[in-house]
C-alpha cells in the first residue's frame, strides 16, 4: 500500500478507533451516583473508566505515531474524541458547563496525543537506525 493511500485510510481508522474507545469506556455511562449516607454526588464516570480510556487512547496514539505522522495523529484523535465527548455531554447537560469540559478535553487530548505519538515516532526512528 502506498503512503498516499495509507495516510487517509490510517486517519479514518484512527478516528473510528478513537470514537470506539470513548464508546467502550465512557459512552454507556448515563448518570451520577449519590451516596445515601453522606449525600455526596460522584460521576458520571468512575476512575477506572477514565483510566481505561486514557490508556486505550495512549495505545492508539503510540500505534498511530509509529505508523503515521504524529502531526496527523494528534489532530485526528483530538477532534474525534472531543467532538464525540462534547456531543454526548451537550445532550445530557442543562447547565452549559459541558463547554468548559469540552475545552479541557480538547487541550488534554491534544497534549497527550502529541506527546505520545511523537515519542512513538522517536522510538521508531532510533530502532530503525543500523548499529554502528
Amino acid at each position: 500500500m502506498t503512503k498516499t493511500m495509507r495516510t487517509p485510510l490510517g486517519a479514518l481508522l484512527l478516528a473510528a478507533a478513537t470514537v470506539g474507545a470513548w464508546w467502550a469506556w465512557l459512552g454507556w455511562e448515563t448518570g451520577y451516583l449519590v451516596d445515601p449516607e453522606t449525600g455526596a454526588i460522584s460521576g458520571p464516570y468512575s476512575g477506572w473508566q477514565v483510566a481505561g480510556c486514557v490508556l486505550t487512547l495512549a495505545l492508539l496514539a503510540a500505534v498511530g505515531g509509529w505508523w503515521l505522522s504524529p502531526w496527523l495523529v494528534a489532530p485526528v484523535m483530538t477532534v474525534a474524541f472531543t467532538v464525540t465527548w462534547a456531543a454526548h455531554a451537550a445532550s445530557t447537560d442543562a447547565s452549559g458547563l459541558w463547554a468548559v469540559g469540552a475545552v479541557l478535553v480538547l487541550v488534554g487530548t491534544a497534549v497527550g496525543t502529541t506527546v505520545v505519538s511523537l515519542a512513538a515516532r522517536l522510538v521508531r526512528r532510533r530502532t530503525a537506525r543500523p548499529a554502528t
